[in-house]
């Protein structure tokens, strides 16, 4: 049952964090900012704020799975290899084409409407999620040694927890070009910068290292127990540390390396429970795993369908207006995952079926918006 489930429980994660990405999505849109005061919202914020960090830190989990074989023809830069890294340049694109105004670098940059290209150049998490998939990508070549890879991204993991909170306080705009700059921090408008959020995609690398490596020493089971016991004690030590024995100066630090501990310790948590309850079936199959492998596609449109400006300059978000209460919101919920589900499905049975020709198709077109973004 294990072998015929295996991995699945990491999908799951990534799904559902794809599914209530949505509800977040919406409810940032649509909620009045007077509901967001009552008792609930505060539970419902606390969910929200896990999807991001599971988004990322399953991203991380799947990649170093993917790369424990055929090592060989990457490093001889064969087809795997650009295959993998076609796929992380696709969903790097996709992040600066969500925040696009046109299709065109030079209405972009124009000097007299500045806030387009400042819109143009935050970094979403699609760009921190390729960005950080393509340096372990790179790692993996240059390091030969599986011992000096996963130390190196130990390394890089505590240096990016621990230089965060100066990160944050730093202006880089001062000192290199502003597009490189918001990868570093928040200030100016960046959603993910790689700061603390690399770590979280860092993480999930070596939480996928460690399951290669226990799931034959000890088992699936035993190891997705594991990861219950540890998420507790990760989640409970945390919310100790924040609410009762550290001080304020220390509690304070933004961003702060326990909170980063707290939700890793939920997701470790929600991996654990997931086997778990996927290996109660013999052949696991869920619209859930159909968003997960359908990823990029599911979080591109759904914020394409929300924010484009397509009826007579208007987006849907204008056409149906702010604020809604919380039966209209759920309903407009429901109708995008659903939508979003529908097309995941049928996406999915599109590649499987003319895998050639959607992949070339992919690539001409995405080619050809390049050109025109450029040249235009």
């Amino acid at each position: 049952m294990e072998k015929k489930n295996r991995a699945q429980f990491i999908d799951m994660l990534k799904g559902l964090a794809l599914i209530v990405m949505i509800e977040v999505h919406v409810v940032n849109v649509f909620l009045s900012t007077e509901l967001r005061s009552a008792w609930w919202f505060s539970y419902l914020n606390f969910i929200n704020g896990l999807v991001a960090p599971a988004f990322t830190f399953s991203s991380g989990m799947v990649f170093v799975l993917s790369l424990q074989k055929g090592l060989d023809e990457l490093r001889k830069f064969g087809m795997k290899f650009w295959n993998k890294l076609g796929r992380l340049l696709l969903v790097f694109l996709a992040g600066y084409s969500i925040h696009m105004s046109f299709l065109s670098l030079r209405k972009i940059s124009n000097p007299q409407y500045p806030h387009m290209l400042q819109e143009f150049l935050k970094v979403d998490i699609l760009q921190c999620i390729a960005v950080g998939l393509i340096l372990l990508l790179m790692l993996r070549i240059i390091i030969k040694s599986d011992k000096g890879f996963y130390i190196t991204i130990l390394i890089l993991d505590i240096f990016v927890l621990a230089f965060s909170p100066i990160a944050w306080k730093t202006d880089f705009a001062q000192y290199i070009p502003l597009g490189i700059a918001n990868y570093f921090k928040r200030m100016h408008g960046s959603l993910f910068p790689l700061f603390p959020w690399l770590a979280f995609i860092l993480t999930g690398a070596l939480v996928g290292k460690l399951y290669v490596e226990l799931k034959n020493k000890i088992g699936e089971e035993k190891f997705s127990r594991y990861l219950i016991y540890y998420g507790v004690g990760l989640f409970l030590g945390s919310v100790l540390l924040l609410n009762v024995l550290l001080p304020d100066f220390i509690v304070e630090i933004k961003p702060n390396p326990i909170f980063f501990l707290e939700r890793l310790g939920v997701l470790l948590l929600l991996l654990g429970i997931f086997w778990f309850y996927i290996n109660r079936f013999e052949n696991y199959s869920s619209f859930i795993l159909d968003v997960s492998r359908e990823s990029l596609m599911v979080y591109w449109l759904h914020l394409k369908i929300l924010y484009k400006k397509v009826f007579d300059g208007k987006s849907i978000i204008d056409l149906l207006g702010t604020p809604l209460n919380p039966l209209q919101v759920l309903i407009i919920t429901v109708v995008l995952i659903v939508i979003m589900i529908l097309l995941a499905q049928l996406w999915g049975k599109l590649k499987a079926k003319y895998p050639v020709l959607i992949s070339r198709g992919m690539l001409i077109i995405v080619s050809v918006c390049v050109l025109i973004f450029f040249l235009s």
